[in-house]
């Protein structure tokens, strides 16, 4: 509410406004867990938005199904001039909402889509040929020279005097009409710590240090401003600057190039002979590799929603370089249990681990969890945290040898290299 562009948009521009949310059933069904803590926090907030606009006179009319079938009811029971949204990145998106456009301008009314979850989108930051960038140092170079000649606005839609449609409050869904039920779910307050974001560059690597904003699951729900964000951060911390630009780039990559949704940035990486044992899946996936900092990782991951940035690069490191497991298991994985799973930014992580995305980290280059330990986690206190039976007769030894699982993969990457 405080500040979303499509919305601002529809309440200047003369008619009243009915704001609407769909729970769109294409997505929600392929959600295997239906206690799924993503549609608990979707749900509340929707609950809280709905509470905003009823305090104004309105009210959120909330639906659950397709979303062409939902404006097909919309025109039965309303007359329809404009439809307002935001732009989305991802594939599935896009075509969703072309559909909805054709529907709609078949019924002569208008549909009109606007930035609002980045700063520069599609072809404001290009080459000077106008291609897209696929290499993040001259993309980022870019894009401050670009936004420090911009003048950044909020577009609140709070005021009681905005055009909204008075309407009796709707009934809202209960979560169990839509196929789900409450989980648990702890979040992080979207509030921005400025002590954190000050010393973001000196901390934002020690997964047991609170050195980092958490404000991920917020950039991908819609439930912070990214504009609000980089007007308070941006002159702080020049490497959270970066990581925010990071978000922008994968977006824009996911935009220009969708084929990295189920194949490799760089085609001839399609080619890896992967070993995909399903038992060291497994026990990837359960945090018992006999490598404590992965581990804890995928504890992590499990127990909260949660992995910090640091845990996510090892962790995928040692999925697909020291097992030899397909990068697009590991990122399905990551995408079920992420409370801040966004596909661009996970996939874009996946292909930089993996060597076999745009700017990605060359093949030859393996993570080795001792040495990141070491690095990262020196008194282990972060892997003590989340793996009670470190050091016990319980914990597992390891599943592959360092070496060994290297040279295997340095082997295997070059074969498909030279094909």
């Amino acid at each position: 509410m405080e500040d979303n562009t499509g919305l601002y948009h529809a309440l200047t521009d003369g008619s009243p406004v009915l704001p609407v949310f769909i729970f769109d059933e294409e997505i929600l069904q392929k959600l295997e867990n239906h206690t799924d803590a993503r549609v608990t926090f979707i749900y509340d907030e929707i609950a809280r938005l709905k509470n905003q606009l009823e305090r104004n006179g309105s009210s959120l009319l909330v639906k659950h199904g397709k979303p062409e079938n939902v404006f097909r009811e919309l025109m039965n029971n309303y007359t329809l001039g404009t439809v307002f949204a935001n732009h989305d990145y991802e594939p599935y998106a896009r075509e969703r909402d072309a559909c909805v456009e054709n529907l709609l301008n078949r019924h002569q009314v208008g549909f009109r889509t606007f930035k609002d979850q980045v700063i520069l989108e599609k072809d404001e930051v290009v080459k000077d040929s106008g291609d897209p960038y696929t290499v993040f140092t001259p993309y980022s170079r870019k894009w401050k020279s670009i936004f420090s000649s911009m003048e950044i606005k909020d577009h609140p839609s709070q005021n009681p005097n905005l055009n909204y449609l008075r309407s009796d409050p709707f009934v809202l869904p209960g979560l169990s009409s839509i196929g789900f039920e409450r989980a648990e779910v702890n979040i992080p307050e979207r509030d921005i710590d400025i002590e954190i974001i000050r010393n973001y560059n000196h901390t934002r690597d020690f997964p047991a240090m609170k050195g980092t904003s958490r404000l991920g699951i917020h950039l991908r729900f819609g439930t912070i401003s990214i504009r609000k964000l980089l007007k308070t951060t941006s002159v702080h911390n020049e490497v959270f600057l970066n990581e925010l630009i990071w978000r922008e780039f994968y977006m824009m990559i996911l935009w220009h190039f969708p084929h990295v949704v189920n194949r490799s940035f760089k085609s001839q990486y399609d080619r890896i002979t992967w070993r995909n044992n399903e038992k060291e899946f497994a026990a990837w996936c359960e945090g018992k590799t006999g490598y404590p900092i992965v581990d804890a990782g995928m504890r992590e991951l499990d127990q909260s929603g949660y992995m910090h940035n640091r845990l996510r690069m090892i962790t995928a490191s040692f999925l697909v370089k020291h097992l030899l497991i397909d990068w697009r298991w590991g990122e399905a994985w990551f995408a079920k249990k992420l409370l801040d799973y966004e596909l661009a930014s996970n996939n874009g992580g996946w292909q930089w681990a993996a060597g076999t995305g745009c700017d990605a980290a060359p093949y030859f280059r393996v993570f080795n969890p001792d040495l990141q330990t070491a690095k990262f986690d020196p008194e282990k206190k972060y892997i003590r945290k989340w793996v009670p039976d470190y050091n016990s007769v319980q914990y597992p030894s390891r599943i592959v040898d360092h070496s060994e699982a290297r040279n295997k993969a340095i082997s295997s990457y070059k074969k498909a290299l030279e094909k």
